[in-house]
């Protein structure tokens, strides 16, 4: 029976670590290439060795005396002999000498190897320390390499930047799970307050029950488009955008439609200024942006107040090579200057955090699709009430 593998790879054989394993090629090379260059030497020096020739007396010269051609080439093989001996013993000194010499480098580019390895890894090993303590939840640090700019830098920078991905998203996530619960808990408590009473109630009327199931079916209203405003929220923060050719003056008209009623019943007027622009965008998160820009105007301006909508191309502006702008002005109450940079947060309102019509969520929503497609978005409060939205997206490119 096959054993459950252990969580971690617990029971299996460790493996050197990479500083070892660089250190063994390094002092490997070194002593294979260093026993090659030792054996070539030693078999050139004890078997390469020129023959001996015994010349003749130049010019027809006598011998000396009592040498002869026949000593002569006795002495030859004698003198042959003693320098192969010699040979022989020098051979045996280098490779000795060599050896000891080698088995030296070896050990000294061992030493180097391993200083160098470690030298080398030290940002992995402080991005192993980072990772575990990024794992219990510590996600502060970050690893700010120096040095030359390589591919160990360019991982460390990856890294730093993952980290500051993770606290901002983790920050979020608190923040928004502490407005989330605050905001659901009051519409929750006062359904349950009115069911409470009307079950109090001995003698209950139709028209009693009749107004409870209203007042109930109208908080639910507002926790289901609450929810929704959450999930479109969440969807527009994941930032996975399927970029294509969008026609936004299109979507403009279409959303406009859903909000016609309302801005009727308020007597509010519509004025558009649309150009034909396409943006390179999301369909279903620009459809999001534009539809909660809207809303925002229409649901926060003043009666018989007016909405002024336009969309038009822009020329390289700031971080943009070339934009698509959606601009939105409504009348509305006053808006204090300071509260402008806070309404891209969710749950926050024109007038405080927890007043006024709506859910929070409408800016807030708007922000994270711009930041998604890189775009930019501009918010301002206009002297006479209300607040101006500019939103820029990226244009298509030019083909």
């Amino acid at each position: 029976m096959r054993g459950r593998p252990q969580p971690g790879g617990l029971g299996r054989p460790r493996r050197l670590s990479i500083r070892a394993r660089l250190t063994l090629t390094y002092t490997g090379v070194v002593a294979v290439s260093g026993a090659v260059l030792i054996a070539l030497v030693y078999f050139y020096t004890r078997y390469a060795v020129l023959d001996v020739y015994v010349l003749v007396p130049a010019g027809g010269g006598q011998w000396p005396q009592g040498v002869g051609p026949v000593e002569a080439a006795e002495l030859a093989v004698a003198a042959d002999d003693a320098l192969g001996e010699e040979t022989g013993a020098l051979a045996t000194i280098i490779l000795r000498s060599a050896v000891i010499a080698l088995l030296a480098l070896t050990l000294l580019s061992g030493t180097i190897g391993w200083i160098l390895a470690g030298r080398m890894l030290r940002p992995l090993s402080s991005m192993s320390r980072a990772a575990r303590r990024a794992a219990s939840g510590d996600l502060r640090q970050r690893l700010a390499l120096s040095g030359p700019h390589d591919e160990i830098h360019d991982l460390a920078d990856t890294f730093d930047g993952m980290l500051a991905s993770l606290e901002r998203a983790f920050e979020v996530h608190r923040r928004f799970a502490a407005n989330a619960s605050h905001e659901l808990r009051t519409p929750l408590a006062t359904t349950q307050t009115v069911i409470d009473v009307a079950l109090a109630d001995p003698h209950p009327t139709v028209e009693g029950l009749g107004e409870v199931l209203a007042r109930v079916r109208r908080t639910n209203e507002a926790n289901r488009e609450l929810i929704d405003a959450l999930l479109d929220l969440a969807d527009a923060q994941a930032g996975q955008a399927e970029r294509e050719e969008v026609d936004i003056a299109a979507v403009v008209r279409d959303e406009l439609a859903r909000l016609r009623a309302q801005a009727r019943r308020r007597g509010l007027r519509v004025e558009l200024a649309l150009e034909e622009v396409r943006a390179q965008a999301d369909p279903v998160l620009l459809r999001q942006a534009v539809s909660n820009l809207l809303r925002n105007a229409v649901r926060h301006n003043v009666e018989g107040g007016r909405v002024v909508v336009s969309t038009r191309w822009c020329p390289a502006d700031g971080a943009l090579h070339g934009a698509v702008r959606l601009a939105v002005d409504n009348d509305g109450p006053l808006i204090p200057a300071e509260r402008i940079p806070v309404l891209r947060e969710p749950f926050v309102r024109g007038r405080g955090r927890s007043r006024g019509a709506g859910h929070g969520l409408g800016l807030a929503i708007v922000s994270a699709v711009v930041a998604a497609h890189g775009g930019e978005l501009h918010l301002r409060a206009r002297p006479g009430g209300g607040l101006s939205a500019v939103m820029d997206l990226p244009a298509p490119p030019v083909s």
